[in-house]
């Protein structure tokens, strides 16, 4: 009963959120074009709780992401929590076009590269598609 009660809930949250959202201009009016959005979350200090420095982690950024992404990248200091850890950490944003082929593969070496690197147990990835207009 509580399963079909809560069940029930989220259905008509998400009924009253797709409402609002349709709410807004349509999609023809929105100037920009649908790119690839990805967000990277390395963490921010070695397994024996040594700092990666923010110029180890730009010169990592300089040898490894730049040349694979060279039109540009945002990154930011950020402060993270995880598996009952909290540590500075790094937060790395890309926008591509979705037609980019490769950028999968570049994305997926710099996540193999940074764990290898300083001995990371995971770098958190998160993709989504954004409308972007430069």
């Amino acid at each position: 009963m509580v399963t079909a009660l809560l069940l029930g809930m989220s259905s008509a949250a998400a009924a009253s959120s797709d409402t609002a959202v349709s709410s807004g201009p349509k999609a023809d009016q929105v100037p920009g074009e649908l790119w690839k959005r990805t967000e990277l979350y390395f963490g921010g200090n070695r397994p024996d709780g040594t700092e990666i420095t923010p110029a180890e982690f730009e010169l990592f950024l300089d040898k490894e992401v730049t040349p694979a992404f060279p039109d540009g990248l945002t990154w930011i200091e950020a402060h993270g929590q995880w598996m009952g850890g909290k540590e500075d950490s790094y937060q790395l944003i890309v926008l591509y076009p979705r037609d980019d082929r490769g950028a999968n593969r570049e994305i997926e070496e710099i996540r193999s590269d940074y764990k290898r690197q300083f001995e990371q147990q995971s770098v958190l990835r998160a993709d989504s598609t954004d409308r972007v207009s430069f």
